[in-house]
């Protein structure tokens, strides 16, 4: 039987989300680029070890932000929010499941975007096009609105700093970016999330985040 893809090669492979075999050729090349692939697939996952191996560093004009530094301090001081952040970008993909790596790097830099131009007392929005992307936008900004109002009603808790949530967004993007592999279905970025938080996701609870 021939590859109902490219009708020339043997087909093979079964393709859990084609529902048929396909070849190797079509499944390497067409993976997460045509073919929406479920991430159980063992080919997937074989392709997802490979590229963990072999990962090559982002291209400095590829970076996010380059001429930004975010402060591994920062970081870690301020890890509940980075948390959370990552939280909701699970909790999205888990609701959507048409979400995918491309549109959690768009919210991502949208609002880091909105988030610098805040930084420099300038209000500025430009969420993504309408879709899943959009939606996580407005659940991440949402997020960082709660996290402001939570430590504002807490006497003598540090507040969060407009700067600071920049820097938070941008270490995500960069994270993000470093996972992915950049097919347009891919869904890497958003398995390392997930990962972060088998129990809370079991439990469909979200980790505490920011106050005890």
């Amino acid at each position: 039987m021939s590859c109902p893809i490219c009708q020339k090669r043997p087909a093979k492979r079964y393709c859990p989300a084609k529902g048929e075999a396909i070849c190797a050729v079509c499944c390497g090349t067409e993976r997460e680029v045509t073919i929406d692939c479920p991430s159980e697939c063992p080919y997937l996952l074989a392709a997802r070890r490979y590229e963990a191996e072999h990962r090559k560093p982002i291209p400095p004009d590829e970076i996010p932000f380059p001429d930004l530094t975010v402060s591994p301090d920062l970081v870690h001081e301020l890890r509940a929010v980075v948390s959370g952040l990552g939280y909701a970008v699970v909790k999205q993909a888990a609701e959507d499941r048409t979400t995918t790596d491309a549109d959690a790097l768009a919210a991502l830099r949208a609002l880091a975007e909105a988030y610098r131009a805040l930084s420099s007392g300038i209000l500025y929005e430009k969420p993504p096009q309408p879709g899943p992307a959009r939606e996580l936008y407005a659940r991440l900004a949402a997020f960082l609105s709660e996290v402001k109002k939570r430590q504002a009603e807490s006497a003598g808790f540090p507040q969060l700093k407009d700067t600071e949530a920049f820097h938070l967004l941008v270490f995500l993007l960069r994270v993000g970016r470093h996972h992915t592999n950049g097919r347009p279905r891919s869904r890497a970025f958003l398995e390392f999330l997930r990962a972060q938080y088998p129990q809370a996701v079991a439990a469909d609870q979200a980790p505490r985040i920011i106050l005890p």
